[in-house]
């Protein structure tokens, strides 16, 4: 068994199997939604994921997980791809650091730049992480089962 399943499969117990994690993807490149998608179901845990295409819809989504929130489930992480037309990554992290109804939900940025500025400005606006995107599927499994795993059986993560 490989050190990542046997960490999986040791930390999650029959708590993380029945848990739903439910994680909101702010990705506008359709190749990437995919990619992400199968390696969040891929993960070895039960995924809620719900995905919008920018920025705006993003924040529209937010507000319907407060005036109807079951049908529209707060997402207990945030995937964000940084580079989005009209208000963008940066822009969301702003709006949402700065609203007390959601800047405890963790925001992982999601970015083909590997520009220091970048990193350091969303760390700045209060991101969680910060992802470099992958080619490769096999890279995008690795890497979002790890997230999965860090942010729900270690952290503190509804």
């Amino acid at each position: 068994m490989e050190i990542n399943s046997f960490v999986r499969e040791s930390m999650k117990g029959e708590y993380m199997e029945n848990k739903l994690i439910k994680v909101l993807l702010i990705e506008n490149d359709s190749a990437d939604q995919v990619l992400v998608k199968n390696a969040l179901m891929n993960c070895g845990y039960n995924v809620d994921l719900k995905m919008v295409p920018n920025a705006e819809y993003a924040l529209k989504y937010l507000q319907k997980t407060l005036d109807n929130p079951a049908k529209f489930p707060r997402p207990g992480l945030i995937l964000l791809d940084l580079n989005m037309l009209g208000l963008g990554g940066k822009g969301f992290l702003k709006e949402i650091k700065a609203s007390e109804d959601f800047e405890s939900i963790p925001i992982v940025v999601l970015s083909s730049s590997d520009q220091q500025n970048d990193v350091d400005e969303c760390y700045k606006l209060h991101a969680a992480g910060y992802i470099h995107k992958m080619a490769s599927l096999q890279e995008y499994n690795s890497v979002f089962e790890t997230i999965v795993q860090y942010w729900y059986p270690v952290s503190s993560v509804i």
